[in-house]
């Protein structure tokens, strides 16, 4: 999948398990089990044929995420700089260990239920909207951590970390960013577990066969 008349380009999938999970009482939501199984390997099980490789993105000790096999990056921006900074890991690792992928997809670590056609209607969208970059939209919400982003922006994007952005969408709308939509009934595909309730909530969609 080299070319976009064939198929998507060749895409990395990041996913950013670096969150504080502060209204969960701390701890890392990815390991939060839905289900079977846990939202990081629902993740893996989703991306992994949709992409070229995988990487997560974790702060602190990363032996917590060493059974996944899975190549394991911190952010390189010192204070917990938000999902920017783990994103700009990821196109810094792509560029340095995988050139033949010239785009990374990022997904937040807490989402239980993604879509399998994730990088495809991202890239589809950027095609057809004339965008150097995409997220999703499920309903009347955007998400713009579940986004499409272009090796080439890495040094903007280190630049304007540096000057203190932390607001995602103040750095896309810069550039100019696509919307992929989802339906966000019966099942939003986006739907995130940042509570206890969420956790509960995920727990009965998973056994209703969301």
């Amino acid at each position: 999948m080299t070319n976009e008349g064939a198929g998507p380009p060749a895409t990395y999938g990041l996913i950013l398990a670096g969150g504080l999970a502060r209204r969960m009482g701390g701890g890392d939501k990815t390991l939060i089990r839905v289900g079977e199984k846990t939202i990081l390997e629902r993740a893996i099980a989703a991306l992994a044929p949709q992409c070229a490789g995988l990487l997560i993105n974790a702060n602190g000790d990363v032996s917590r995420f060493s059974g996944f096999g899975i190549p394991i990056i911190a952010d390189d921006i010192a204070g917990f700089a938000g999902p920017l900074a783990g994103i700009l890991a990821g196109l810094e690792w792509v560029a340095a260990n995988a050139p033949a992928s010239q785009w990374v997809l990022s997904v937040p670590g807490d989402c239980p239920f993604l879509p399998r056609d994730l990088v495809s209607r991202l890239h589809a969208a950027r095609v057809a909207e004339r965008r150097p970059l995409a997220c999703a939209k499920s309903g009347e919400w955007r998400h713009p951590v579940v986004g499409l982003w272009g090796i080439g922006l890495r040094d903007d994007l280190r630049q304007a970390l540096g000057a203190g952005l932390r607001k995602i969408e103040a750095w896309t709308e810069k550039h100019g960013v696509a919307l992929a939509e989802w339906p966000a009934e019966p099942v939003d595909p986006f739907f995130n577990v940042n509570t206890p309730e969420d956790a509960a909530e995920a727990e009965r969609m998973a056994r209703t066969g969301a």
